[in-house]
């Protein structure tokens, strides 16, 4: 059965008012750029995003914020986006911060049907403020639940018409971790393909955890920092 949808802009309108979406990406790299510009565009509010970070002030994850359609960010990282650091100082907005490693196991856990695990990262801070803690092996650590979400928009460089996904280079980075995590996973893809085009050896991301998939366009794939040698 076909999950393609027509549009970025068919798929956000699947999103209700405070749904959690876990969004791909590691920087702007491997973003859901058309999901996220229709999910601006549509101005669907209170949102929960889950992300390794919120993109730059005008582009990626930080137009939500600039429109004010965030009202809590999971994120590793605050850094880059001016805006979202301001919302985080003056309390305008949830901020939720978890160790990197921890985020990508949280999430992970939660596609595996796990009910937490236990970790030395962050032992001994804020970060295992009112969580339960356990001396492992002579080494204490600290519970962490999974991290799953209503929605997950993920990044695929290819993608056939039952949801199977193929990722390109770092692009990958929290993609396909994320699909496995949501309740409904709606895939953007630079090429759509007809099924049996994709070689099976080469899926990262079987299709049963997929329900929708769209073909993007208009890839702008900014530079998050561009930095380059001093002469």
């Amino acid at each position: 059965m076909s999950k393609v949808l027509p549009s970025a802009d068919a798929a956000v309108a699947l999103i209700p008012d405070g749904a959690s979406i876990l969004m791909g990406g590691f920087g702007l790299c491997g973003i859901p750029e058309n999901l996220i510009k229709a999910l601006h565009a549509r101005g669907t509010k209170n949102l929960t995003v889950i992300s390794n970070n919120a993109g730059v002030d005008d582009f990626g994850i930080g137009v939500l914020l600039k429109a004010r359609q965030v009202r809590k960010m999971i994120a590793t990282y605050v850094g880059e986006n001016k805006e979202f650091e301001r919302q985080f100082l003056a309390n305008e907005i949830e901020v939720e911060l978890v160790p990197q490693g921890t985020f990508g196991e949280r999430i992970r856990a939660a596609g595996a049907g796990l009910g937490g695990f236990f970790t030395p990262t962050g032992y001994g801070t804020v970060v295992a403020e009112g969580k339960e803690t356990r001396v492992i092996n002579g080494r204490p650590h600290v519970f962490e639940q999974p991290l799953g979400a209503d929605f997950a928009f993920v990044h695929a460089w290819k993608g056939d018409h039952v949801g199977n996904l193929v990722y390109y280079k770092t692009a990958r980075n929290f993609n396909p971790m994320m699909a496995t995590a949501a309740q409904v996973t709606i895939a953007e893809v630079e090429t759509l393909v007809e099924p049996g085009q994709i070689e099976p050896d080469h899926v990262v991301t079987p299709g049963i955890y997929v329900r929708h998939i769209l073909q993007g366009d208009s890839y702008e794939k900014r530079i998050e920092r561009r930095v380059v040698r001093q002469n």
